[in-house]
């Protein structure tokens, strides 16, 4: 045999597949890539397929479902994207690509993008539709608020509501208005309102922040509750630059907690001036009507000069009359005010804030911001936050006394 053949290596297809892969890989261990999105593939694996191109090449690309599950916005052929990840070799059909870890979209933030996109899939469905959007009653006697009950934003609306309208009976969901779980927790507490039944309005409220800390008010599953709520809805998520989806789902939007615990204050003083004007029209149209009568009387008083006498005695039986129907629609009204200041002081003494201002208290376990309503459910070192009738304070648990029973203070 010649001594040239015996040199010569043949590889096989593996083989050579596989020095090639090891060359690839090293060269373009990282690697950004910038192209536009075609053939895009969603498979049930979770795995992303796509091919990246530009005006005069082709690039296979492939993003494992544990690297695409942090990607916020959609994926869709003609998306101009910039990745980042590494050259690979695909031994079956030797085929290189490029193994995607991270996705951005050209010219805009990842995050804005899903924004638009989120908004423009909403309004093809109809969410924004004015035509949606439900009146708050005339009067809400109980506000049920979805909102961190350690935040600064539920501060405000019940200082506001003690002040204007201590009537209102006040329904607090506690949740964690930012963080991972917080949409979810926004959407559970607006359905578990509406499963209760007894509210009038529910406020989605927080106090302000950063787009990002805002960020969970713009999650699909928090619209599509704030939609599909049968009772009317205000988003009061607490800024003034950024509109999120939950505003323009609402049913009312305003800027600020404050600004909607003010709506139903404002509601309360409509209300009692159209009772106070009703009362004054009423009071204007019997005096008219017996005015009007007492006229015709007296006119026909000169027409029929004959029984005058007769005459005299149907004129003091008209004054006597007139006297006594003034009196009765008067005390009629004054049982029905004081009947309404009854229910209102009655309506003020149910008040959750009526009651700590009467020596109770409520212990909420931190930081998971739950009402403490059984003691086995604590244990020793547990941080409370106890809420008085003026201010609050912060304790640990030093005995858990699980079978206490109520005693009579």
């Amino acid at each position: 045999m010649p001594e040239d053949k015996k040199a010569k290596h043949i590889y096989s297809v593996s083989e050579i597949t596989q020095e090639i892969k090891l060359i690839l890989e090293g060269a373009f261990s990282t690697v950004w890539v910038e192209g536009e999105i075609s053939n895009f593939k969603a498979y049930e694996s979770g795995h992303f397929y796509f091919s990246l191109k530009d005006e005069s090449a082709l690039l296979s690309a492939v993003m494992f479902s544990r690297a695409n599950k942090e990607v916020k916005f959609k994926i869709e052929d003609g998306l101009k994207v910039v990745c980042f990840g590494s050259i690979g070799l695909y031994g079956p059909r030797g085929q290189y690509q490029l193994i995607v870890e991270k996705i951005e979209p050209k010219g805009i933030g990842a995050q804005q993008l899903a924004f638009e996109q989120l908004k423009k899939k909403l309004v093809k469905e109809g969410l924004f539709d004015p035509g949606h959007k439900r009146a708050l009653a005339p009067m809400p006697f109980c506000a049920g608020i979805v909102t961190s009950a350690s935040g600064a934003a539920v501060r405000d609306i019940l200082q506001i509501l003690k002040k204007g309208a201590p009537c209102v009976d006040v329904v607090i969901r506690s949740v964690r208005v930012q963080g991972e779980s917080a949409a979810k927790e926004i959407a559970q507490g607006i359905l578990d309102l509406n499963e209760f039944k007894k509210v009038d309005v529910i406020i989605i409220s927080r106090g302000g922040g950063s787009i990002e800390d805002l960020w969970s008010f713009n999650e699909e599953i928090v619209a599509r509750a704030v939609y599909n709520s049968r009772i009317p809805t205000i988003s009061a998520v607490g800024h003034q630059i950024n509109i999120t989806l939950c505003d323009l789902v609402a049913d009312l939007f305003v800027e600020t907690p404050s600004a909607a615990a003010k709506i139903i204050v404002d509601k309360k003083n409509v209300l009692l001036n159209q009772i106070d004007a009703d009362k004054q029209d009423f009071f204007s149209s019997i005096s008219q009507i017996l005015y009007s009568l007492n006229k015709n009387l007296i006119a026909l008083k000169h027409m029929l000069k004959s029984p005058l006498d007769r005459l005299l005695e149907k004129q003091q039986q008209l004054d006597e009359f007139k006297a006594g129907l003034v009196s009765n629609i008067r005390h009629y009204l004054n049982i029905h005010q004081e009947r309404a200041r009854g229910l209102i002081e009655k309506l003020e003494a149910l008040s959750p804030l009526a009651i700590l201002a009467r020596g109770y208290s409520l212990s909420i376990a931190m930081p998971q911001g739950m009402v403490v309503k059984d003691s086995a459910r604590l244990k020793k070192g547990d941080l409370i936050k106890t809420i008085l009738g003026r201010g609050a304070f912060l304790s640990s648990v030093q005995e858990v006394m699980k079978n206490e029973r109520k005693t009579g203070l």
